[in-house]
């Protein structure tokens, strides 16, 4: 997301058009919403990833407390997993 938005600087500082960053559409549940939601799961331990992925769902990668990693995509709209 780092790199992306660097990106994005470079181009709109030399006078180009940055592409338009796909988005949770208006009304969709806030990502704070969400991750309290899988916060709040026996076991959590830590986020490690999240990223808005062009198919439009949050991907959210996890840690839970015993190690296990966890891969979700969850739909903005619902927060329920895709």
């Amino acid at each position: 997301m780092k790199i992306q938005l660097a990106a994005a600087s470079l181009l709109i500082a030399a006078g180009l058009s940055a592409p338009a960053f796909a988005q949770p559409a208006q009304g969709s549940m806030p990502l704070s919403e969400i991750l309290a939601t899988i916060e709040a799961e026996d076991g959590f331990g830590y986020f490690d990833d999240i990223e808005w992925d062009s198919d439009g769902y949050w991907e959210i990668e996890y840690y839970r407390a015993d190690g296990a990693k966890v891969d979700v995509d969850i739909d903005p709209a619902t927060g329920h997993p895709r």
